[in-house]
């Protein structure tokens, strides 16, 4: 899927999450605009009153609170700051794949998912980029442009090591290699930041595993490739397997303080990019 079609689709996606307004074009006009951080600190928008200590300057008290009763008040803005979010759709071939021509290859759905937050995490004055990209992240619609041709792109086989930056993580895959290589990957990242989300693509045909017979398997990109006889043999093997493999990934995301979304491309995307936007908003991330 090229770029102007991953963000046509993204733009359909962000419309119709929950509690979202958001225009066709709503990242076009989005101004450089902080989120509000709910604590106190520098910004427009009022947080709350406290009483006057004696290391505040006389002209931050508000007289008008103060004078209903015998305390001195200070009023206190919200803190606004910007937060960045990076995104990273695993390049492999393996990824970029779907059992059925009728449906949306994994890494499709991974990556329109990612772009409709993308647009609402920029409309809300978030800096957005490409975890692997070149590129500073910023915001508004040449953002969105440059974060839809870099999750395209594909740049390169290699995982990209942590930015100098704090950011968050959204790391989307079908998280097939082995735990460990994962953890090792992911250590990186985790240390510079508790605040990630893996999105665990799978298509259905994946899950349920409905081969018989003699069927060839392979990974696209990959060498390996395996011929077994009578298929149906081996499914409740493969089913615990399989069950057992995304257990150890769970436990790798709540080991490392992050939040772990599962979506199979058989569902609406709409499910996946709602627990996304949710996930983002548990780690202050304004959407």
């Amino acid at each position: 899927m090229d770029a102007a079609t991953l963000r046509a689709e993204a733009e359909a996606l962000a419309r119709a999450l929950p509690g979202v307004g958001l225009n066709a074009r709503a990242a076009d006009t989005a101004h450089l605009g902080a989120a509000g951080r709910k604590r106190a600190g520098t910004g427009e928008q009022f947080w709350q009153y406290r009483h006057y200590a004696h290391e505040d300057a006389a002209q931050r008290i508000d007289w008008r609170r103060s004078a209903r009763g015998d305390d001195l008040y200070v009023r206190e803005s919200e803190l606004e700051t910007s937060r960045t979010v990076l995104f990273w759709s695993d390049p492999h071939q393996g990824f970029d794949w779907s059992g059925e021509p009728t449906r949306l290859h994994k890494a499709d759905a991974a990556r329109i998912c990612m772009l409709a937050a993308g647009l609402i995490l920029s409309k809300a004055g978030e800096r957005i980029g490409a975890l692997a990209g070149s590129r500073a992240p910023s915001f508004g619609k040449a953002a969105v442009d440059k974060l839809a041709e870099d999750l395209t792109s594909g740049n390169g086989e290699a995982f990209p090591p942590p930015p100098r930056y704090q950011s968050i993580f959204v790391i989307a895959s079908d998280f097939y290699d082995p735990i460990d290589v994962w953890r090792d990957r992911l250590a990186p990242l985790a240390a510079k930041s508790k605040e990630g989300v893996l999105i665990a693509v799978r298509d259905p045909i994946e899950e349920a595993f409905p081969w018989k017979g003699r069927v060839r398997f392979s990974r696209p990109g990959a060498s390996l490739s395996r011929i077994f006889g009578r298929t149906e043999s081996i499914r409740e093997d493969y089913l615990a397997r399989y069950k057992a493999h995304f257990e150890a990934l769970e436990a790798l995301a709540a080991g490392m303080g992050w939040q772990l979304i599962r979506h199979s491309t058989g569902t609406p995307l709409q499910r996946c990019a709602s627990d996304l936007k949710q996930a983002l908003e548990l780690f202050g991330a304004r959407l």
